[in-house]
């Protein structure tokens, strides 16, 4: 994983033999064949061109590359980075199974959406190793915002906009909310919250402070919960909760969806893997290492429930958070709670906790791992079927999955960049053995590839001179989007990644074969009410 190609790059045929193939909706045994990052076919004895290389997967599962739409990577908190930058933070993806990551742009109050949208770009662009897309921070409103916005939706591909009832910097008022909300629903977006009360934090903390209480526990004691369903419901827009980690929150979306609201609920990998609890831990270092925000919470029987309810579809996905901090740079809270740096890691370790916590359990089948893991994500964000599924004509982002196989989470072996894993110990039934993005193998046998350099003795033959009488080459111009002649393929970033918002589909939902007549066993590719022109 690195800048250079990929060491398997000449191989561009795959063929993935005997496995189990695990879609949403289904499971069947069957072949899967891919050529130049397309799955071209699925099913037996299939006859393929010779040079392919065969990938065994007798006794093991073949699903789709996991997406993670909740990521923090090269995000500035408090005047530093997270340790995580974009390549050692879609590495550790890779090699946890996730293939796709979905990350934030996002302005503070007074700062132009387009601009942060443009400087993430260019930090992703130069350092991811798998695919990712982008959703885009609100955190004020007048007419400018809601113009970018509808400018991020039309000319960038942006199709979801998070706002924030917490941090001073972010936190919108009631009323801004509604109208990025009543956007949002114009312009076919969907609105995302993170749902926490701002100003009644700011109030408990100091209350902690002036009696004594400093250390890490007092970030879960400061932060009640404040849900935003019931403004979107009145600006008639749909609604992403973010980070679901309590049992009243998840209670309230499974309620809000009873009563016929469009409300979305993501769990995440750390709250359904750990609890609450080791912000009590006698350590500093050990309960810090476990402050996010929202907190986990310290009744143990939380992670359970979480994942009854992602079992049963009242949260429909997960994700990580993953916002790491070094042991130094959680120190500068070391006398005051308020100042730790929020964000803990799960990136890697995502699909293995969710298989270990609801399938090895017995609360889902492989079908509802595959949903909650890689599909639904794919459906709500539109981009279903290109991710989150095994067909024919899909994005060739596959993973083979080793049910049988073990292994032990450690900060010592993962492949992030920070000190510290909150699932430290923790023995995952499960293991992500071949990992496939765009048709090229980035993990296998569990290990990710590195490319080795070769050592070779310096070329001394001639070299050509390029003089002006040298001919130019012409590089032809892309076709657009939907002009019904191929797919766009901007190709790699430098470090193999692709930007989903210029590849060859569009988060706004058109396809390139949106003119095709549907085939009768071709699933319905739009979200729920949607169409092709926007989300809903």
């Amino acid at each position: 994983m690195s800048d250079v190609p990929h060491v398997q790059s000449s191989q561009n045929r795959l063929l993935i033999k005997g496995g189990r193939v695990v879609n949403d909706d289904q499971s069947f045994e069957a072949d899967v064949f891919i050529e130049d990052g397309i799955i071209k076919e699925v099913g037996s004895n299939l006859t393929v061109p010779g040079g392919t290389k065969t990938i065994e997967a007798k006794d093991k599962l073949v699903i789709p590359g996991g997406i993670d739409p909740h990521t923090h990577l090269n995000l500035n908190c408090m005047g530093m980075n997270t340790a995580d930058d974009f390549y050692s933070g879609t590495k550790a993806a890779l090699a946890g199974g996730t293939t796709m990551i979905m990350d934030f742009a996002i302005a503070h109050k007074g700062e132009s959406l387009v601009e942060v949208y443009d400087k993430y770009r260019e930090l992703a662009d130069s350092k991811v190793c798998c695919d990712y897309g982008l959703h885009v921070g609100v955190s004020s409103w007048d007419d400018k915002v809601g113009t970018e916005m509808e400018t991020l939706t039309k000319e960038k591909g942006i199709n979801s906009f998070k706002t924030y009832l917490a941090y001073e910097e972010n936190m919108l008022e009631d009323d801004e909310l509604y109208r990025v909300y009543n956007k949002c629903r114009d312009i076919g977006a969907l609105a995302m919250v993170h749902a926490e009360n701002g100003k009644i934090i700011q109030m408990k903390a100091k209350e902690l402070i002036d009696i004594g209480v400093t250390g890490p526990e007092g970030h879960v004691l400061s932060r009640p919960e404040e849900r935003a369903i019931t403004i979107a419901n009145q600006a008639n827009c749909p609604l992403y909760v973010v980070h679901v980690m309590s049992k009243s929150a998840a209670k309230v979306v499974s309620v809000a969806r009873r009563k016929g609201q469009v409300v979305l609920g993501e769990a995440l990998a750390a709250g359904l893997g750990t609890d609450g609890t080791n912000y009590w831990n006698k350590c500093w270092r050990h309960a810090a290492g476990y402050v996010m925000s929202p907190p986990l919470r310290p009744d143990s029987s939380t992670p359970g429930y979480l994942m009854d309810l992602l079992a049963n579809g009242d949260l429909q996905c997960t994700g990580s958070d993953n916002c790491t901090f070094n042991a130094d740079q959680k120190a500068i809270g070391k006398d005051d709670f308020r100042l730790i740096p929020n964000g803990v890691n799960g990136l890697e370790d995502r699909m293995s906790v969710v298989w270990e916590k609801g399938v090895h359990s017995g609360k889902m089948d492989p079908c509802r791992f595959v949903a909650a893991t890689s599909t639904a994500a794919a459906k709500v964000f539109n981009i279903y079927p290109k991710k989150g599924r095994i067909a024919a004509g899909s994005d060739a982002d596959v993973v083979v999955w080793n049910p049988n196989e073990t292994r032990t989470i450690s900060a010592k072996t993962h492949n992030h960049a920070v000190d510290f894993n909150i699932f430290e110990g923790m023995i995952c039934h499960g293991v992500p053995e071949v990992v496939i993005t765009r048709g090229h193998v980035v993990v296998e046998d569990g290990q990710v590839n590195k490319p080795c350099k070769v050592e070779r003795e310096p070329y001394t033959g001639p070299v050509i001179q390029v003089g002006a009488g040298t001919p130019e080459k012409k590089i032809p111009e892309s076709p657009i989007i939907g002009d019904g002649t191929e797919f766009v393929s901007r190709g790699k970033t430098q470090s193999g990644g692709r930007n989903l918002h210029e590849s060859s589909f569009a988060f706004s939902g058109a396809q390139i074969d949106d003119k095709d007549p549907k085939r009768i066993q071709t699933r319905v590719s739009n979200p729920p009410g949607g169409k092709s022109s926007g989300l809903w």
